[in-house]
């Protein structure tokens, strides 16, 4: 998160009734419902129980997907008194990934809108006691908390310093820029240490022996949540993911994936494809985490990404999925078809610098105290707890990379001893953040959830008293003392720029793990999404020992007579995770896994469809066979493996490679099929 600016604020929903369909009657022990401050009148998300599933189809189907009732008529009774006037699945329909969304039971997500004069707590109540409800959530706009004053400090394109000084660490891309980032190579040599603040040679992110083995992968794709990510950016332009089929204003669905004109990204603020970095109160931030992880490496101008790519290879894609719009922000259900929408179109990272407060954050510095634990978290919040789980689950491939996705997430920057949620969900990745020394950042959040650490700045733990941030360096460009340089944009001009923050650390984790899988893929390994997430940990750096004695920090250190505070460095033991290393982990990829497999193949009759089999195989294919030829036939070009589905039924497919070793899977050829394998 960047301090102070993207924080969600806590809702307190409680969970409802799963009584049998049978029973109508109150559950006597539904907890008493609470509707947090904030919750949207007039709107309330159900979940139903899956016995509802037929006649919920039947409805939309009837309706043309644009319903004012369920069809069930207990339920309708209630939204009969409510003055319900829309009815809708929360989730659009997709045809690719539909059968995957109904095992998923996100199907069975609905936002019901209804007179906003209806009392919502009643609403709620009347709602929880249907025996065909499985789960409630209020619905309402993602809340962060905004100081207008902390503005980042910006350096357009134009007026950026292309002549980088001469440091003694030899920098592996011709980026000008890249001696700022310390936080992908630290030689110890930065010059924003204090007297009481120290710089340690190796505490980065560990890119330097990465970038000798790789340097980044085009199919690999990181959806960004936050604002938007400015596609145009000189320094990122190249490695943004576009949806090829769609076209901006051309005011169709082209694809079918539910989303109008959706070539770079959605803007789920305003439910439309213009993505906007030029809204009243727009940071930049999405644009400063996206460079963090693919700024274009060495193409002479600005600064780099960690799988930025260089050396001959293009960097991981950025897939914009934004949640902020200048002052306003996406709704919980909005929230929710992002995350699908990413695992949906590609994505196999979520990357998330935002958050709830933590639980243990101070009321009395104007936190909203957040879910305290996993169990209170899924219950306030059970859609979106799902939307993740479907994007750990059914993002990536059972025959690529990775099977799921990864979701990585900012740990918060409350000074408080527990990461924030969804942060601290078991099944995503927490990322506290460290200053150049090992030592934690003196705003991050730390606590037994988080799992990774990473550079995230310490102004007020290398900055003077007193003094600005905005403090010029010796070649006469602003510079903020001990944070992060990356590609910003303020105003609607391209630049660079410096933040702090755990949302600064969130993206390097990210982009060592994009870095990971562009290896991985390099090398033809298979990895589930857990065990990627287990080998990032065991890779990663042990910085306990570094947490001894006191450290010294001026919160608010730029107002005059600022106060000293001491942490206790023996308190954040065991609480900051490991510190991620990208070298590390690249060479454990090398002998971990298993080898990736020619994928299945599901076609509809008299379709044509092709698969790059050098993606898949350890050497070149030589030799192509099926089984049964009256289904389907095969035609091997290099390593281009053209299939044409002839009549419905089923065979084997039979690669032989140059190197002797044997591939197979299977061909299905039937009606509805798509080459993605979804009915």
């Amino acid at each position: 998160m960047k301090r102070y600016a993207i924080i969600f604020a806590a809702l307190l929903v409680c969970g409802a009734c799963t009584k049998d369909i049978e029973q109508i009657a109150p559950d006597t022990t539904m907890p008493t419902v609470i509707i947090p401050e904030g919750s949207t009148e007039g709107e309330i998300i159900i979940k139903f129980r899956p016995e509802m599933e037929a006649i919920l189809d039947q409805t939309l189907t009837r309706s043309g997907g644009e319903a004012t009732r369920s069809g069930i008529p207990s339920t309708d009774e209630v939204l009969d008194i409510l003055g319900a006037y829309s009815f809708e699945r929360v989730f659009p329909i997709d045809p690719r990934c539909e059968e995957r969304t109904r095992e998923a039971g996100l199907h069975l997500w609905y936002i019901v809108r209804f007179d906003p004069g209806e009392d919502l707590t009643t609403a709620y109540e009347r709602l929880a006691q249907l025996g065909e409800v499985d789960k409630l959530q209020c619905n309402r706009p993602i809340a962060r908390a905004y100081n207008p004053t902390a503005e980042p400090h910006f350096i357009s394109c134009a007026e950026a310093d292309y002549n980088a000084t001469t440091r003694t660490t030899q920098w592996p891309f011709n980026d000008p820029e890249i001696y700022r980032q310390w936080c992908y190579i630290n030689d110890g040599t930065a010059d924003f240490n204090q007297e009481w603040a120290g710089v340690i040679a190796g505490c980065d992110a560990g890119c330097d022996e990465a970038w000798k083995l790789c340097t980044g992968d085009e199919d690999i794709i990181v959806a960004v949540f936050d604002e938007a990510v400015m596609w145009s950016h000189p320094d990122l332009k190249d490695n943004i993911w576009i949806n090829e089929g769609e076209e901006l204003h051309a005011g169709v669905d082209a694809d079918g994936n539910g989303y109008v004109d959706d070539k770079y990204g959605y803007n789920f603020v305003r439910n439309t494809a213009i993505t906007s970095w030029t809204s009243n109160g727009s940071t930049g931030h999405g644009t400063h985490v996206a460079g963090t992880i693919a700024a274009v490496n060495d193409n002479g101008i600005g600064c780099a990404g960690i799988a930025g790519g260089g050396k001959g290879s293009k960097g991981v894609k950025i897939m914009t999925c934004q949640l902020f719009d200048g002052m306003n922000s996406a709704s919980l259900a909005a929230e929710a078809r992002a995350m699908k929408y990413a695992a949906d179109n590609g994505a196999v990272i979520m990357q998330c610098s935002w958050g709830y407060h933590s639980a243990k954050s101070n009321p009395i510095m104007g936190y909203v105290v957040g879910p305290a634990t996993e169990e209170e978290w899924a219950a306030i919040y059970p859609l979106e707890k799902e939307a993740i789980d479907y994007f750990i689950h059914s993002a990536g491939s059972p025959n690529g990379v990775i099977d799921g996705g990864l979701v990585i997430f900012a740990s918060g920057n409350e000074y408080a001893a527990q990461s924030s949620f969804p942060a601290a969900y078991s099944k995503c990745i927490s990322v506290a953040a460290v200053a150049a020394d090992y030592t934690p950042a003196s705003y991050s959040n730390y606590g037994s959830e988080v799992w990774l650490s990473a550079p995230g700045g310490d102004m007020e733990y290398y900055g003077a008293p007193g003094e600005e941030d905005d403090a010029y360096d010796e070649n006469g460009v602003l510079k903020q003392q001990g944070s992060i340089f990356s590609t910003l944009v303020i105003n609607g001009v391209a630049g660079y720029g410096y933040y702090e923050g755990t949302s600064m650390a969130c993206p390097h984790v990210s982009g060592v793990a994009a870095l990971g899988l562009s290896y991985a893929k390099q090398l033809k390994r298979h990895f589930t999404a857990e065990e990627f997430k287990q080998l990032m940990y065991d890779s990663a750096r042990d910085i306990d020992s570094y947490f001894s004695g006191e450290k010294l920090f001026y919160m608010h250190h730029t107002s005059p007579g600022a106060t000293p505070i001491k942490m206790n460095l023996t308190d954040y033991r065991g609480k900051m995770g490991r510190l991620v290393d990208a070298g590390a982990l690249l060479k454990a990829i090398d002998g971990s896994g298993r080898d990736m497999r020619i994928p299945n193949i599901y076609i509809a009759p008299g379709a044509t469809i092709t698969l790059d089999l050098d993606v898949y195989l350890p050497s070149r294919a030589k030799a192509a066979t099926v089984g049964n030829q009256n289904i389907a036939s095969v035609t091997l070009s290099g390593s281009t493996l053209t299939i044409k589905a002839i009549s419905a039924g089923q065979t084997s497919l039979s690669i032989e490679c140059e190197d002797g070793s044997n591939h197979y899977a299977t061909i299905t050829v039937r009606v509805g099929a798509n080459d993605n394998g979804w009915l």
